[in-house]
């Protein structure tokens, strides 16, 4: 029987190597073996399940368990979580966290679908493009005309996007709500719109925010407190979140209300049609709301927090 055969062998050999950190020339000195003899000896050990190497790499990526169970359970292209913080900083980290993405999976000829809000502001301010990309076009997903946030309007974002890298930015010259589901008819066929959503609707990628309960979106929630007659409609419970300003359930469908009926954004079924959905929300207000995004197809990848991932998996 050679030594390779000898397993109490093998383990006295790879312990000295592992545990007490002896050189290969300490213990081939010792064994009368050549030191390429002890790395085949080392090899053997491992083969035959004598010695295990552990990785512990969730020192470097602490979350990656939860992130691959999230995963599993929506059945996502991919989730990324961050540290969970305090609301403004949490926004931001998140905003990082996307804008890293952004950076590593935008190809040369890319075409992206911009949301807006606070979280998406802070990826276009973080967005840092390894190159020069001029053929690639950053849309707007939704209206924002006016001074009411200015600077989180997607039309604003693509602007800022586009600005970090070279590439063109698409205006879209539409505000997110008008007064009736009549006028949204005719602002959807005004070529000047019409030819903005078709371009959206042809995106590679779309990055957007989720919006949650009771707050909804920055944006939204400006514009509901003018809009007394809609805000009757958000007091059964229906509502749990928004994405791109439209209005979803716990199933992630889409809540029959007025405002959705009146809010100019691309239609739905074209969003969910886009190659590869983005989205960066977390925090326990939202919760809800991007669990309905998960659960209605609305997301391909997931940028989010501990806290909420963990909800996530017990809600």
């Amino acid at each position: 029987m050679g030594y390779s055969d000898d397993k109490r062998l093998l383990v006295e050999l790879a312990s000295m190597y592992y545990n007490e950190g002896a050189k290969q020339e300490e213990i081939a000195k010792k064994f009368s073996i050549s030191r390429s003899l002890v790395s085949k000896y080392l090899a053997k050990a491992r083969s035959l399940g004598l010695v295990e190497i552990i990785i512990h790499d969730e020192l470097l990526h602490p979350f990656q368990q939860l992130e691959q169970n999230i995963q599993r359970q929506y059945g996502l292209k991919e989730v990324i979580c961050v540290a969970s913080t305090g609301e403004e900083s949490l926004n931001k980290r998140l905003g990082i966290a996307a804008a890293k993405y952004l950076t590593r999976i935008t190809k040369a000829d890319a075409t992206i679908a911009i949301s807006a809000g606070t979280t998406i502001h802070e990826a276009a301010v973080n967005f840092s493009a390894k190159n020069h990309l001029p053929n690639v076009r950053f849309i707007p997903l939704v209206g924002g005309l006016g001074r009411e946030h200015a600077t989180l309007q997607a039309n604003v974002l693509c602007e800022l996007f586009a600005s970090k890298c070279g590439a063109v930015a698409v205006e879209l010259h539409a505000p997110i709500t008008v007064d009736s589901a009549e006028a949204r008819e005719v602002f959807l066929n005004q070529s000047f719109i019409k030819n903005v959503f078709e371009k959206a609707r042809n995106a590679d990628i779309s990055l957007v925010g989720i919006g949650g309960t009771p707050v909804y979106s920055t944006m939204t929630k400006a514009y509901l407190a003018k809009e007394e007659g809609m805000k009757l409609e958000f007091t059964n419970g229906t509502i749990v979140g928004d994405i791109c300003y439209n209005f979803i359930d716990e199933a992630g469908a889409l809540v029959d209300c007025e405002w959705n009926k009146r809010v100019l954004s691309l239609e739905v079924a074209d969003l969910k049609r886009i190659p590869l959905k983005i989205a960066a929300a977390g925090g326990k207000d939202k919760v809800k709301g991007i669990k309905a995004a998960l659960t209605g197809d609305w997301v391909d990848v997931l940028i989010t927090d501990e806290d909420t991932a963990k909800a996530l998996l017990n809600g």
